[in-house]
């Protein structure tokens, strides 16, 4: 671990809260020593999780959720959609929780009632990459905007998930700061998930915004470098990448299981799964640092970006 990287993690990790919410009232802390005679409460359901297509293309939850369900007796459907999909599953009452990564789109979910109870979760950051012969001269850009102006300028293809996920989001805030209107042939959008675009930037010889998890679980499967580092590595700290994870509201949608939703919130913010998050690798390399647990509560992390009790009163 670099120390730019040392510092982005104390950074990011000084903002979040322990908890175990829902968990103590349901009896099934993890470290409550309770027994199989609480199970009953939720034993036999199903959570579903919509969640963003890199926690799912990793192998995360695939690693992690057994133990969940073995807690608890339930099971878990993941259902992986770029992060404006999962909001809009939950939207319509097909989700129990969202786990996604774009925190505007969060807080306009959180804002108009159809989310509560975020949590920070976990981070990785957002890195450009491209061929090794890297055409537009990005490498080692300081300023990842001045690097998409750069391949905008040179013509260089640049694929774009194009599907309102969290990367497509911070791609067009990008984009924006570089004062840059991406189209015509060079800008491919693939309405794909993040495997698939990084597959298609492989096969055009093209760049791309990924994040890092992701890159890294398929860098044996394509033929693409990264070229502008995030600030995990001592990049830029606009490709931060923080992942957040929060209940569907269930005074909006009534068949919406609120109890294990917050069960499963309590229990992947807990210490333990924070441990095995960090833990989890691909190739001897970390894909995620966790978040959710630190000695300074953080209230932002529960509400929309810039909401205060005042405003709530207006």
């Amino acid at each position: 671990m670099t120390i730019h990287r040392r510092r982005f993690v104390a950074a990011l990790g000084a903002g979040a809260v322990a908890s175990t919410a829902g968990c103590a009232r349901l009896g099934l802390g993890g470290e409550s020593g309770a027994g199989s005679d609480d199970r009953p409460a939720v034993a036999g359901e199903e959570l579903t999780l919509t969640t963003t297509t890199s926690t799912y293309d990793t192998g995360l939850l695939d690693e992690i959720h057994t133990d969940f369900e073995d807690l608890y007796g339930v099971t878990v459907d993941a259902v992986a959609q770029g992060t404006g999909a999962a909001l809009e599953s939950a939207r319509n009452g097909d989700a129990d929780a969202v786990m996604v990564h774009a925190r505007g789109l969060e807080d306009e979910f959180l804002r108009n009632g159809y989310g509560v109870n975020r949590r920070d979760l976990m981070f990785n950051d957002f890195v450009i990459v491209g061929p090794e012969s890297d055409p537009a001269g990005i490498r080692g850009t300081g300023s990842a905007t001045d690097a998409l102006a750069a391949i905008a300028e040179a013509g260089e293809t640049f694929v774009s998930r194009g599907d309102n996920s969290g990367t497509h989001a911070k791609e067009l805030t990008l984009w924006e700061a570089a004062g840059t209107e991406p189209g015509g042939d060079w800008y491919q959008e693939t309405g794909t998930g993040m495997g698939e675009a990084l597959n298609a930037a492989t096969q055009q010889g093209a760049y791309t915004l990924s994040d890092r998890g992701t890159f890294i679980s398929q860098r044996s499967e394509i033929d693409l470098a990264i070229l502008v580092q995030g600030p995990i590595e001592g990049g830029p700290e606009i490709l931060a990448n923080p992942y957040g994870v929060m209940a569907a509201n269930p005074g909006v949608h009534d068949g919406v299981n609120y109890d294990l939703a917050m069960a499963y919130i309590g229990w992947i913010t807990s210490p333990g799964v924070q441990e095995s998050i960090s833990g989890y690798e691909v190739n001897g390399e970390q894909l995620f640092f966790p978040e959710a647990v630190s000695e300074d509560p953080n209230f932002g992390q529960y509400v929309p970006e810039g909401w205060s009790s005042d405003s709530a009163d207006e």
